[in-house]
């Protein structure tokens, strides 16, 4: 336990390692059609995307249980 958590008397728990990755952009390879280079860059958003939302309801579930949303 840290000076921190000792002092507000609370543990929090760790952040699940999904939500600290970064997402890569779609990889270019010369020569393919830009639409499937678009349709993966698109998909990577939209897992970049799913993941911001992981964030904020494992946000959202703490200052719920623990009362400190302002």
């Amino acid at each position: 336990m840290i000076k921190g958590q000792a002092a507000a008397g609370i543990a929090l728990p760790p952040l699940p390692d999904d939500l600290r990755r970064q997402e890569a952009h779609a990889p270019v390879v010369e020569g393919e059609p830009v639409i499937a280079i678009l349709a993966r860059e698109r998909q990577a958003l939209d897992r970049a995307n799913a993941r911001q939302g992981r964030t904020t309801r494992f946000y959202d579930d703490l200052t719920s249980r623990f009362g400190t949303r302002r």
